[in-house]
């Protein structure tokens, strides 16, 4: 497995490997980290690091996964609340009064695609296998966020959501938020049909030139990366405070869960943050 990434650092590649930004670990406050599909003990289509407990897997090694992933990244298995995602844009927000859900305890809500907290006490969860994981850290007021961003939520804004939650919540101002977007599917790889092409070029407020580009033959090319930073740049994110990664999940699917590449059969990466 060869590894290159400009905006992101590989931890604990022989044992059970996890994935940071470079811009979020310059934050003192926070701990965060993207799992790969590597270092657990699932078996089969999951081999071996699947953190999904819904798409048929031994509920046993998923949650042994998620153990062995928090010793590696260094989260408390106890603070874990996770997301109940379904393509929407519903922020929930959580307190220690909502640890383990989605983890050791049931769901308790459906329809949470983006959970925020200020509460060091939790660690935020949240599912990918192809789609964008959006970071969020306010670093004024000490708060974070995390939210699946597939097409629909994208189209929806999600990010833009998130922020409005964070301020409604937490008294956040979007100018104080660093974000980072992705691991996701890149433009290089991510092939829509134009019913899908045609919702992101009604997004008419921004440059849907610079993530839309027609392929010919009713398809099209989407940057959903890029998509991502253009909403939270309109939602007052300043340009320079979002860090794109540069992993494709189809390109890196030796290291990365891709549903694309492995047409469905497959487990499913998380993304991970924490106040310390």
């Amino acid at each position: 497995m060869k590894f290159q990434s400009k905006t992101m650092t590989l931890h604990h590649a022989d044992t059970v490997p996890y994935l940071t930004y470079n811009s979020l670990s310059e934050i003192s406050f926070i701990n965060h980290a993207f799992s790969t599909r590597l270092g657990g003990v699932s078996q089969g289509e999951f081999t071996s690091m699947n953190t999904a407990f819904n798409r048929g897997d031994n509920p046993e090694h998923v949650t042994e996964n998620y153990k062995r992933f928090c010793r590696s990244a260094g989260f408390d298995f106890d603070s874990l609340v996770a997301s109940a995602q379904d393509h929407h844009t519903f922020v929930r927000a959580v307190t220690a009064a909502d640890r383990g859900v989605g983890i050791y305890k049931p769901r308790d809500m459906e329809s949470v695609d983006a959970l925020v907290t200020n509460d060091p006490a939790v660690t935020l969860v949240t599912y990918y296998a192809d789609c964008t994981p959006l970071f969020f850290v306010d670093c004024k007021n000490k708060a974070v966020g995390l939210a699946h961003a597939g097409w629909r939520g994208t189209v929806g804004r999600i990010g833009e959501r998130v922020l409005q939650k964070m301020q409604a919540c937490y008294g956040t101002a979007p100018k104080d938020v660093r974000c980072a977007v992705g691991p996701a599917i890149s433009v290089c790889c991510y092939e829509v049909d134009e019913p899908c092409a045609s919702q992101f070029l009604a997004l008419t407020d921004l440059p849907t030139e610079t993530f839309v580009f027609e392929k010919g033959g009713g398809k099209f090319m989407l940057n959903l990366l890029e998509a991502n930073r253009r909403i939270l740049m309109a939602a007052g994110v300043p340009e320079e405070n979002i860090t794109l990664s540069d992993l494709c999940t189809n390109c890196n699917s030796d290291l990365l869960w891709s549903h694309r590449a492995t047409k469905g059969r497959r487990g499913t990466m998380s993304a991970f943050i924490a106040l310390i």
